[in-house]
């Protein structure tokens, strides 16, 4: 986790010094980097500090905390661009502040794993034990759809209220994009009583209806269908993706434990990253407007497809 938090100021460093489109790669590779090795290892983590009566408590601060930063993120950066100065480069000053603190935190923190070899880098692949497979894959295309959802609303909601709603506000497009990840957090937590087969029905279901409220936003140029369209799909998003990765946990073993949540959180970085390239090149190709209306069908039409085969597993 210290080495992860070390990427993540790295990449604050590039940021700051970026003045053309290498050093921004470069920055959003070590963002990167910093995301895949903190976030499935602070997740097994907070599972492993847990008792064992507690332990789906602990998946949910691990997957509201993740929801929440990549929202507060948002927000923040809206604000500051809006209000303050330096709005290209403020942002990152502040993440390094709060890397101090969160750097003091983690070395103080005990460590988790009592029987360790030598340390040894090495790129470890995605492992998901064949007794885990079967609780794996349905939450991975649950969790997926959701990312999807998550990566297709931050890139075509700012653009979206820029281009055809005329609203150009920084801070407006970092409260829309922060509501879908704040939905996902209440998902997570105030919603956390769904559990089992009713957490998948209702995650996907969620994600239905929010993607059929977000293609009516987006023919119809209307802001409150848009939002209320992402906050929908925000509940379901965290609903599902909360028991599906309580749900690994608690079928993963030990030993096993933080590599089948890294490969499980590759597979929603996935989903937030990789459709929402197809959406910008349907996007140069026929329109922002039709890119999203295709884009939310093809991901309602997944989210339906999750939906139908949890139902027909329990007829």
């Amino acid at each position: 986790m210290l080495g992860g938090l070390a990427f993540s100021a790295l990449s604050a460093a590039v940021f700051l010094l970026a003045h053309g489109v290498g050093l921004l790669l470069l920055g959003r590779v070590l963002s990167g980097l910093s995301a895949g090795i903190f976030t499935g290892t602070a997740t097994a983590t907070l599972v492993d500090f847990a008792p064992p009566d507690r332990r789906a408590r602990a998946t949910v601060v691990a997957t509201a905390a993740n929801m929440g930063a990549l929202g507060g993120g948002a927000l923040l950066a809206g604000l500051l661009a809006q209000f303050a100065a330096s709005p290209l480069e403020l942002p990152f000053w502040i993440e390094l502040a709060l890397l101090v603190p969160a750097a003091a935190l983690v070395s103080a923190m005990p460590e988790p794993v009592a029987d360790r070899g030598a340390f040894r880098f090495t790129i470890q692949r995605p492992h998901i034990p064949t007794e885990v497979r079967a609780v794996f894959v349905p939450a991975a295309l649950a969790g997926f759809a959701g990312f999807a959802v998550l990566g297709l609303f931050t890139g075509v909601a700012p653009v979206f209220l820029r281009q055809i709603l005329g609203i150009a506000s920084p801070a407006a497009a970092g409260a829309a994009v922060f509501a879908i990840f704040a939905a996902s957090t209440v998902g997570q937590t105030l919603l956390a009583g769904i559990a089992g087969r009713r957490a998948h029905l209702a995650g996907s279901a969620g994600l239905v209806s929010g993607m059929v409220l977000l293609g009516l936003g987006l023919g119809l140029s209307s802001l409150a269908l848009l939002v209320a369209g992402g906050v929908l799909a925000g509940l379901g998003q965290g609903v599902s993706f909360r028991h599906g990765l309580a749900a690994i946990n608690a079928a993963s073993p030990p030993q096993h434990r933080g590599e089948v949540a890294s490969a499980f959180f590759v597979l929603m970085y996935v989903g937030i990253s990789v459709p929402v390239v197809g959406l910008g090149l349907v996007a140069q190709a026929a329109g922002l407007r039709t890119a999203g209306l295709v884009f939310a069908a093809v991901v309602a039409v997944l989210a339906a497809a999750v939906l139908h085969n949890e139902r027909r597993r329990h007829a």
